[in-house]
């Protein structure tokens, strides 16, 4: 069961992590009406009801723990430093910006606000596609509506700006900035799915790969640099560093945050 999940979604769980792989799954048995993993196993590899199905285990196994402003350094890059040389070069090319692991929308979100604060959107034409591979996380993405946890890194005056309170612990994002962005599912793991989304200049990758091998990852960051343009950048978590897993891309400082370049 873990490497048929690991060959079609890139996510890997090491043998001390059995357990949670198991209690992440465990539910959807109980809710097919099956006795054992191994009749799920055959349930994904065989039925005709699949690939329905794989779509209830993007969501089990999802992470999602993201909030607004997170990580914001490599943000503040592509709005002061990025976009600035973007616009000299090609003034009246629209610039693609792709969150390509999303979750529940606070990333996409982030780099719309702070695209707007900067007055880009009146600068330069951008597109804003936000994907990930649970469809319960694309669908709370649509929905634009947050809990104070999401918050936790925003200011209150940009709470305030750009999000109405819903009730006594929801926000609604409003809808000139949500309606900036392209929202969608993807699994990156597949190259019919990935190919025209990585045709971006500007990826955000961030805190997926630490779920991936090493094989998934070099798969994956393959799948990009195929498909982006020179010069792309290439944003990953912190935590997270390509260097000994491809050469395709230049690791670079740029404002102050890291950055992976396509030359």
């Amino acid at each position: 069961m873990r490497d048929l999940i690991h060959e079609r979604t890139g996510a890997y769980y090491e043998d001390d992590r059995r357990d949670i792989f198991a209690d992440k799954l465990l539910p959807r048995l109980g809710e097919r009406g099956l006795d054992s993993f191994l009749d799920y196993y055959y349930l994904l590899k065989y039925d005709a009801a699949a690939e329905e199905e794989w779509g209830h285990v993007m969501d089990a196994l999802a992470v999602p723990e993201t909030f607004f402003w997170r990580e914001f350094d490599q943000v503040r890059t592509l709005v002061e430093v990025l976009l600035p040389q973007y616009l000299a070069r090609k003034p009246t090319e629209p610039l693609r910006i792709w969150s390509a692991a999303c979750s529940t929308g606070e990333e996409a979100l982030t780099i719309a606000i702070a695209l707007n604060e900067a007055g880009w959107f009146y600068r330069l034409p951008v597109e804003i596609y936000a994907t990930d591979a649970s469809p319960v996380a694309i669908a709370k993405a649509r929905q634009g509506l947050y809990r104070e946890r999401s918050f936790r890194n925003l200011s209150p005056e940009l709470r305030d700006k750009y999000f109405h309170k819903k009730d006594g612990y929801q926000w609604l994002v409003v809808p000139d900035i949500h309606s900036r962005i392209k929202w969608g599912t993807a699994n990156l793991y597949c190259e019919a799915e990935v190919k025209s989304l990585a045709r971006s200049p500007v990826i955000f990758c961030r805190n997926v790969f630490i779920y991936f091998s090493d094989r998934a990852i070099r798969k994956t960051v393959r799948l990009f640099y195929q498909a982006m343009p020179s010069t792309g950048y290439l944003f990953v978590g912190v935590s997270e560093s390509l260097l000994r897993l491809t050469t395709e891309f230049e690791l670079q400082e740029i404002g102050g945050a890291f950055v992976y370049v396509k030359r």
